[in-house]
Formats: structure tokens, C-alpha cells, sequence
């Protein structure tokens, strides 16, 4: 079995039979590209060179797509120090609102479409029962983010709500959960049912839809009847703690691909082997076999329309007022304003994150890495992607930070 292939790997050496019977759309085709590419030869990069043994590693480019398991940690720390600034003293609920795998062929053909509706349901739910006195009356501070992934990379399309536990009222006080819990599931599954119901009638009657069931009476009957058979179960969590705990639970959800490098064990023969865990014998890791083409294919499903946000605000945190009601809940609270943004160089973030001395030479421990060549990009056209993308070096060992490779000769 090859082991440490990664994401890239298998890409690299099951796609042309993969791209010989399937095509792709521009943006799976461009995030295939970015993910094979990345931290290679084909977007350059700069060599370093230790100032006192000589030594040189050679560093290569990431490509920054969203969907590449290689470019997320940077990114992800990144986001979360600016959200650190808008979080508010008071505990955290988090719900995961699900659409039924009855509506996932829909997806497959209308997926921009199926995705907004559920953002809109979602955030009309939540605001309608914060703003409901019987709950808490007042404008709520929410964030949004859409998984459409399963452990086995199946489809299953659902959205994570961070909620704040309280709601500013429009007199500029803050309303606690009166109940110890935020909003009763049952009921928000039961709103939460008819406006994405309402909505996604509205986007088929106004001629919105594509898939080959929006087209037939019949058939969009059939499926409306399925979905409203369907129980649809909000879930809901315990209140996380404080700012830092909400922050790490945050994390894991943000900046998520289908499928990390780190659950991927290796290619043999024609079957990727991957990690997943066993929801129906209590979440238990077990290894999972699937022949590569269909793990390919459902990699793609998950790659996102060009262009959609897939991590959004809502309520104090919609970004035409963020500043002035985040203001004005602090005032509520008594809480003191946040600290200034400080950029993180790379060397620090490293320190922080990975927990090395990033410019430190490993091999004499006593010199410094500095620049001393760019390395311009080997200047792959997208039209030849398929199959003339270069491979790794051999001495690349990819981290899950900056590292891309690291080759050493003498000075």
C-alpha cells in the first residue's frame, strides 16, 4: 500500500482514468488543478539558505483553494482571530439544521440555489424565534457555516449555527434564555420545515430549478410528498463555555474540506483506503475501502459553486451594522471593547501553531534561513492539466502549515 499519498496523490495517479468517462464543471476542474499543484514546482516559490552551514531548502507555493486539505490552517487562523474580536461574553448554543437525502439529487443539479435557500430558512428561523418575546424578543448575533459531507464523502447537506445565548432588544438592553436552553427543537424543526419548503416551491414555480424533477408536475409532487413525510430533527448541543472554549469548537467546523490528508491512509491498487468514524457503534474510527474513481467522484460533489459563501452572519453580526450593534451589546453587557488586530508574521504563527522555530536551521541548529533565489512558476496551461501537472518532488514531505518541501545539499 502507498502510504502518504494525500488528497494530490490520488489525484495525480487515478485521474486520467478518472477524466477518461467523467467531465467536469469549471470549478471542480479549477479546484482539481489548484489541489494538484499546490506546494509544487508548477506555482514557484523562493529557496532559503542557512546563513551559517549552507544548507538550502526549496520552498513551493500554495494554491489558497478552499477545497485544498493542504491550505486550510492558515486561513482558518486567520478568520478566527478576527471573529475573536466579535464574540460576547455570554454562553454559546450550537444547532445543525438538515436537509433530507430525498432532496439531495436536487442539490446535485441546482446546488447554488439549494444552498441559498437553506442559509435563508435557517436565518428566518433563528430570528424569528429570537425575536418572538415568548423566547427572547430581541435581534440575535449568529453564525452560519455549510457542511454537505458525510464521513464516507456521501452527500449530506446540513448547516452549523453558533448561536449566541441572548438577543439585544431594540432598547438597548440584553435578553437571556429564560429556560436554560435556547429555543425548544421541536418547534424550530417545525418552522424550519415550511419556509425552506415555502421557498423551494417559490424557486420552482418562478422556473428556478433545473433538475429533471422540477420540470414534471408528477414528479415534483412525488418529491414534495417524500420531503414532508421526512422528520425533519433539529439538533441541538449544551451551551459551550466562554470565549476561548467557543472559539476551539468553532474551529472545527470552519474551514473543513470534504476530507483531510490526515484520514487518508494510502492507495493499493485501485482502492484509496480512509479513516471514518462509525456513528452506529459509537463513533468509532474504522478504516474504509472504496475503490478510487468513486472516491474522486464524491470528492467532487462537495466542491462548492464559484463564488458561494459558505461561512455567513446574521443578526448583530450582518456585516451593514456589525460594528455599532456589536457596540451597543457590549454596552449591554458591561463587557470592555476588544483588543486591536495585530498582524502575526509567518515566524510567529508557526511558533504558535506547529511549535517550531521556523527560520531555525534543523540540520546545524545554530544559522538562520535566509531568501536567497525566487523560483518562478513552471508554467502549467490549464488546458493540459490532466496530465502534464508535475509531480511532487520526490524529497517533498508536505506539513499541514507552510512546508512544502525541504531538500538539502551542501553549501
Amino acid at each position: 500500500m502507498a502510504h502518504g499519498v494525500g488528497l494530490a496523490g490520488i489525484l495525480r495517479n487515478h485521474g486520467q482514468s478518472y477524466l477518461a468517462t467523467h467531465a467536469l464543471s469549471a470549478t471542480q476542474e479549477k479546484a482539481w488543478r489548484a489541489i494538484v499543484a499546490c506546494r509544487t514546482p508548477a506555482l514557484g516559490g523562493h529557496a532559503e539558505c542557512c546563513d551559517h552551514c549552507g544548507v538550502l531548502r526549496y520552498m513551493y507555493h500554495s494554491c489558497r483553494n478552499r477545497h485544498c486539505p493542504q491550505c486550510q490552517t492558515r486561513a482558518k487562523e486567520a478568520w478566527l482571530t478576527a471573529r475573536r474580536r466579535e464574540l460576547l461574553p455570554v454562553p454559546y448554543f450550537h444547532l445543525v439544521f438538515t436537509l433530507p437525502h430525498a432532496i439531495n439529487a436536487l442539490a446535485g443539479c441546482d446546488s447554488r440555489t439549494l444552498y441559498a435557500l437553506l442559509f435563508g430558512a435557517v436565518a428566518d428561523t433563528l430570528n424569528v424565534f429570537a425575536a418572538n418575546s415568548r423566547w427572547l424578543g430581541g435581534t440575535p448575533s449568529f453564525t452560519l457555516v455549510l457542511h454537505t459531507w458525510k464521513q464516507d464523502l456521501g452527500r449530506h447537506i446540513h448547516v452549523h449555527a453558533l448561536v449566541a445565548g441572548g438577543a439585544l432588544t431594540a432598547d438597548g438592553h440584553w435578553v437571556s434564555p429564560k429556560r436554560g436552553f435556547l429555543f425548544p427543537v421541536r418547534a424550530l424543526s417545525s418552522v424550519y420545515r415550511g419556509k425552506f419548503m415555502d421557498a423551494l416551491d417559490g424557486a420552482h414555480k418562478v422556473g428556478g430549478l433545473r433538475h429533471d424533477a422540477a420540470k414534471s408536475d408528477t414528479s415534483w409532487r412525488t418529491l414534495f410528498a417524500a420531503l414532508r413525510r421526512h422528520d425533519w430533527v433539529v439538533y441541538a448541543k449544551q451551551p459551550l463555555g466562554g470565549p476561548a472554549q467557543v472559539l476551539e469548537y468553532l474551529g472545527r467546523y470552519t474551514h473543513r474540506v470534504a476530507i483531510s490528508n490526515e484520514r487518508i491512509l494510502g492507495m493499493s491498487g485501485n482502492s484509496v483506503c480512509f479513516r471514518v468514524r462509525d456513528s452506529a457503534n459509537g463513533n468509532r474510527k474504522k478504516v474504509m475501502r472504496m475503490e478510487a474513481g468513486e472516491f474522486i467522484r464524491r470528492f467532487l460533489l462537495h466542491v462548492l459553486p464559484s463564488g458561494f459563501k459558505r461561512i455567513r452572519h446574521y443578526g448583530l453580526l450582518g456585516p451593514a451594522h456589525k460594528t455599532a450593534n456589536l457596540a451597543a451589546a457590549r454596552a449591554a453587557l458591561d463587557a470592555p471593547v476588544p483588543d486591536p488586530v495585530r498582524v502575526e508574521s509567518v515566524e510567529a504563527f508557526m511558533r504558535r501553531v506547529a511549535g517550531i522555530e521556523w527560520l531555525n536551521c534543523p540540520h546545524c541548529h545554530e544559522g538562520r534561513f535566509q531568501v536567497v533565489q525566487a523560483i518562478p512558476p513552471a508554467g502549467v496551461r490549464t488546458n493540459v492539466f490532466r496530465t502534464h501537472l508535475p509531480r511532487a518532488p520526490p524529497q517533498e514531505q508536505p506539513c499541514d502549515f507552510l512546508v512544502s518541501s525541504l531538500v538539502s545539499s551542501s553549501g
